[in-house]
């Protein structure tokens, strides 16, 4: 497999350099880390700059290639991460152009582009996690609604949040698989309630979100009732696939920057820790190929990330975590400093084993559908 770019992808690459390049010294300062409305808008008003220039689009009507081309881009000129976007560029936004009807991609794609709505993701419970199949929030039909009561965890951005892809159970009687729904709920709808909740690197981007009878109108499900886990999986494998693309990038960065603070430092004379960056080395830039690998393979596909996101994103959560363990090395006693440089992510980096699908999850889709070994007991 040819994995180069063409020379269109090439031209596409050097004409968003030179716009990067201009645009980025334009840019306000970056508001408090804490300050979620502010960073709202600044995260929001990025990708409103990107739309009027042209690349709002690039997510959605571009080919996976050039959309790697335009994450990979970005990333390493420093530009704003997608931040309260993310579930809508990354994850929502995808599945609706990808299974929903003409009417809902009119009405939720273009805000989402243009930077004028931030969805958040309700699919995780107390007690539905990594068995997601097991939620319990429940949505009963009454005439042209959904009457929706239970609750949500990990719910991400759902403090500044204007719609949530949620997932509901709407026949208990199914089996676990076949008995769910995909909606697109405004959190403005009276009856939901949002707790923050603060992660151990003291951020607060996830939240506890209470529904008691909260109507969504039936025109707001996406694919067709109780289908909503074929959907969760179009979802999912945008959320494998591609949404990481651009961490991948700026780890390679870190890498580099690591080095030359172990030569500087003096750390750089251990072979140890030589060796250790050097394997690092291999496995991000491994990484990226298999990135490449992945989105070659969605254009076959139609666009939508295959299995293949499983096997990168099991291997990308503990490269991630190593590569933050390895910066502590470079550290030393630094790297208990909370305001030092890379302690916040190697803290953010514990859950990555968890978040998106727990490796043993992973796992197990590695060895059933690709491997083809049988279901265990």
């Amino acid at each position: 497999m040819d994995l180069s770019d063409t020379p269109e992808e090439e031209e596409f690459r050097a004409r968003l350099r030179e716009w990067l390049a201009k645009a980025l010294p334009t840019l306000p300062p970056k508001p408090s880390p804490e300050d979620w409305p502010a960073r709202r808008a600044y995260d929001l008003g990025w990708q409103r700059t990107l739309h009027d220039a042209g690349y709002g689009q690039v997510h959605w009507d571009a080919s996976p290639t050039t959309r790697l081309i335009f994450l990979e881009e970005t990333e390493r000129a420093g530009a704003p991460y997608v931040g309260a976007g993310f579930v809508g560029l990354l994850h929502a936004g995808p599945t609706i152009a990808a299974e929903g009807t003409d009417e809902q991609q009119a009405r939720w794609l273009p805000p989402i582009l243009r930077g004028e709505e931030a969805w958040c993701q309700g699919f995780s419970e107390p007690d539905a996690g990594s068995d997601l199949a097991s939620l319990r929030t429940r949505a009963w039909r009454d005439g042209d609604t959904y009457v929706v009561s239970g609750s949500k965890i990990w719910t991400s951005h759902a403090e500044v949040a204007d719609w949530c892809e949620l997932l509901v159970r709407t026949d208990p009687t199914a089996v676990k698989h076949r008995g769910i729904t995909w909606l697109a709920m405004p959190m403005s709808t009276p009856g939901i309630t949002v707790r923050p909740l603060r992660t151990l690197a003291g951020s607060a981007e996830f939240a506890e979100v209470f529904l008691d009878e909260v109507r969504v109108p039936v025109a707001n499900r996406v694919g067709e009732e109780n289908d909503g886990w074929r959907v969760t999986m179009v979802t999912l494998s945008f959320e494998r696939g591609t949404a990481f693309v651009g961490e991948v990038v700026a780890c390679r960065r870190v890498l580099g920057e690591l080095a030359r603070t172990a030569r500087e430092n003096g750390r750089w004379d251990d072979p140890v820790l030589r060796r250790r960056l050097g394997r690092l080395n291999a496995e991000f830039r491994a990484l990226w190929r298999l990135t490449q690998w992945n989105v070659s393979e969605a254009e076959q596909t139609g666009g939508v990330p295959g299995v293949g996101g499983s096997v990168f994103k099991l291997r990308y959560s503990h490269a991630r975590q190593e590569l933050y363990d390895a910066a502590a090395e470079v550290l030393g006693p630094r790297s208990l400093d909370l305001d030092g440089p890379w302690t916040l992510d190697r803290l953010s980096s514990l859950s990555y084993t968890i978040a998106a699908g727990t490796s043993q999850i992973q796992r197990n889709i590695v060895a059933e559908r690709i491997l083809g070994l049988p279901k265990g007991p």
